[in-house]
C-alpha cells in the first residue's frame, strides 16, 4: 500500500541525429533466348559487381546477397519460352558516406544494373536511443517536481517506470547530381547524397511520491 499522495507524470524526448548507416541494392539483370545465356551473364554481372564491392570494402560494413531470380518470357497463348530473365541483388550497407555516392555512381555504370536507395538509418544499439530514454527520464522527473513545488510539496520516491517509447523509424534518402562534374566537364560525374536527420523519440510513464502538500 502506498503511503502518500502520488503523481503520475509522462517523460518524452524528442531528437534529431545525424545517420549512422547507409542501405542501398544493387541488382544485376539478363535477358536473352537462351537459359545458358542468362545464367552465364548474370555470373559474370554479379561477379564484376562483387569485384567494386571487394575494393570500397573498408567503407563497406556489410553485404547480403538476397533473390536469385531466373524466369521464362513465354507467349501469350501456349506454353513457348521466348525469351528467358534473370537477377540478382545485393543490399549493401555503408558506413563511409563520403564514398557512398562515387561506390552508387560506379555500380550504376555497369551494364545491365539497377541501383535502388540509399536509405538511412541508426544502429540498433545506438547511443542516440540511449541518450532519449535519459532525456525522457530527466523529463519525468522534472514534471513531477514541477507538479509538487505547485502543491508546495517535493518528491520523496520514485513508485514506478514504464517505458511507452515507440521504436524509431528509419528515414528515406534525398539525393541530387552535384553541378559542375561528368562529361561536360571532362571529368567523372559526382553524386552529392545529404544523409537526412534520423528522429529518435523515448517516452516513458512514471509515479512518484510526493511529501503532503501545503493546500493551505
Amino acid at each position: 500500500m502506498v503511503d502518500g499522495p502520488v503523481v503520475a507524470v509522462r517523460g518524452e524526448a524528442y531528437r534529431e541525429v545525424p545517420p549512422e548507416l547507409a542501405r542501398f541494392t544493387v541488382t544485376a539483370t539478363a535477358r536473352d533466348r537462351s537459359r545458358e545465356a542468362v545464367l552465364s551473364r548474370l555470373a559474370e554481372r554479379a561477379a564484376a559487381v562483387r569485384v567494386l564491392l571487394d575494393a570500397a570494402e573498408p567503407a563497406v560494413d556489410r553485404r547480403e546477397t538476397g533473390d536469385l531470380r531466373v524466369w521464362p518470357q513465354t507467349r501469350r497463348s501456349g506454353e513457348r519460352v521466348v525469351a528467358w530473365h534473370g537477377s540478382v541483388g545485393t543490399t549493401v550497407t555503408v558506413t563511409d558516406f563520403t564514398a557512398l555516392g562515387e561506390l552508387m555512381l560506379r555500380l550504376a555504370d555497369q551494364d545491365q544494373v539497377e541501383i535502388a536507395g540509399p536509405w538511412w538509418s541508426l544502429r540498433p544499439d545506438s547511443p542516440a536511443h540511449r541518450d532519449a530514454r535519459h532525456a525522457a527520464i530527466a523529463d519525468a522527473l522534472a514534471r513531477a517536481r514541477e507538479y509538487a513545488e505547485a502543491l508546495g510539496a517535493r518528491v520523496t520516491a520514485l513508485l514506478e517506470l514504464a517505458d511507452t517509447g515507440p521504436a524509431p523509424q528509419p528515414m528515406f534518402a534525398r539525393a541530387a547530381f552535384a553541378g559542375g562534374g561528368g562529361a561536360e566537364s571532362g571529368g567523372p560525374p559526382e553524386l552529392d547524397l545529404d544523409p537526412q536527420p534520423q528522429s529518435v523519440h523515448a517516452a516513458v510513464e512514471a509515479r512518484f511520491t510526493i511529501s503532503e502538500p501545503v493546500l493551505g
